[in-house]
């Protein structure tokens, strides 16, 4: 699911700039294909998800999927972008709610806080690889004479061999929360908590950097006239491939380092490309900016993993929806200011200004974090209380398929 949902998501920045020449439409305009989706997905987490934990894993990722693989499925018949805007909102609604799903599910089959983490990690090793299928299948659809909305159809035959496979798999026995309150108000109240805001924060910093990455930097590198120019066509691939690859320097790290101390180290890194990048213009940026994707791998997978063990296993559902809002919130208004803000100045590189403002007070959150640890005592309370017979209860599958 996250490799299917990253193939589509990450290869909008390939996507742009074709749907900027088909459609003849400027920068703000064409973002709204990242943030119609992106804004969709964020209300759709928001209200909707605390289904995860009323009506269970299993029927939530189905739901999900439908929604999704039968949004996907309709690029084929459509003709005009609002037609395609439209088709990617619903699929956006249709990411929030499977996404829940599969995020509380992690917490189901975890037996401590550290795993639930290393899972975490795991599964968006999977969605670094879609990032990498993603950009490389619509350069392979353009350049065989096929329209890039093609991807999405692919998507879609994905989405019904996952449907099929969500059907039929065996989940871990659990109870119901039956008393789970939805809507608004409900999930809103989580952010009372000073764990919940500080890791919505945080994770709404570091999606603002990223996507800035892989929506506009396409764009960004089109002027570049100079001695390694073949590279830049492949800019966007050699992001997501060092974004993959990062999983190793971060493992790495995570190995030698508290989870806190790493995360500060890494985003100080990001930092030094994006500034990197403003002060040697398109010459260095052609090389810094997709080398961030190298300290980028783990740091999302890692705060949502602290952030959802920060709240007892019923109410995971919930909080991952909480964290998904902020996580597609980040991901629709900044390549929006972003677009807005080249636009009005007339280059990109003034968008990217405004990323290394997001990547300066991303580091000085997570170092504030890394020297204070708030998170530490917290995360042990819920070690004992929720993961202390998690090794037993967890590994415990009913023979049919249950939610």
């Amino acid at each position: 699911m996250f490799l299917m949902f990253a193939m589509t998501s990450d290869a909008v920045g390939s996507v742009i700039p074709k749907v900027i020449d088909e459609f003849r439409l400027n920068m703000k305009a064409a973002s709204a294909f990242q943030y119609a989706p992106m804004a969709a997905m964020a209300a759709g987490a928001l209200l909707l998800g605390f289904l995860a934990d009323r009506l269970g894993r299993k029927h939530t990722i189905v739901i999900g999927l439908a929604l999704y693989g039968g949004s996907s499925a309709l690029f084929a018949l459509g003709d005009s972008f609002a037609q395609f805007v439209g088709l990617l909102a619903v699929a956006g609604v249709g990411v929030s709610i499977f996404k829940t799903g599969a995020l509380a599910l992690i917490g189901d089959i975890s037996t401590s806080t550290d795993q639930h983490t290393s899972i975490m990690n795991l599964v968006e090793g999977f969605f670094g690889i879609g990032s990498i299928v993603g950009p490389a299948l619509v350069a392979g659809l353009l350049g065989t004479g096929f329209s890039w909305k093609w991807l999405y159809v692919i998507a879609a035959l994905i989405c019904t061999a996952l449907i099929v496979l969500a059907l039929v798999a065996k989940y871990p026995q659990r109870r119901l929360a039956t008393d789970v309150r939805g809507g608004l108000t409900h999930t809103l109240a989580l952010l009372r908590d000073p764990f919940a805001l500080g890791f919505s924060c945080l994770i709404v910093l570091y999606v603002a950097v990223e996507v800035a990455v892989y929506v506009w930097m396409p764009l960004y590198l089109r002027v570049y006239h100079g001695p390694i120019g073949w590279l830049v066509p492949f800019a966007l691939t050699v992001f997501f491939v060092l974004r993959a690859a990062g999983r190793l320097v971060g493992a790495w790290l995570l190995s030698l380092l508290s989870w806190s101390t790493a995360l500060s180290v890494l985003s100080f890194a990001i930092l030094t490309c994006f500034a990197g990048s403003l002060l040697g213009g398109t010459r260095t940026g052609l090389l810094l900016l997709p080398l961030s994707g190298l300290f980028m791998s783990v740091v999302y997978p890692t705060l949502n993993s602290k952030g959802i063990s920060c709240f007892p296993k019923s109410e995971h559902g919930r909080v991952a929806g909480l964290l998904l809002f902020f996580t597609a919130l980040a991901a629709a208004v900044g390549p929006f200011a972003m677009g807005a803000v080249s636009d009005a100045y007339g280059s990109p590189k003034y968008g990217f200004a405004m990323a290394a403002v997001f990547a300066l007070l991303l580091f000085l959150g997570l170092l504030l974090n890394g020297l204070v640890r708030p998170v530490e005592r917290r995360l042990l309370g819920l070690e004992r209380a929720e993961y202390a017979s998690a090794g037993e209860a967890g590994s415990r599958f009913s023979s049919a398929p249950t939610p």
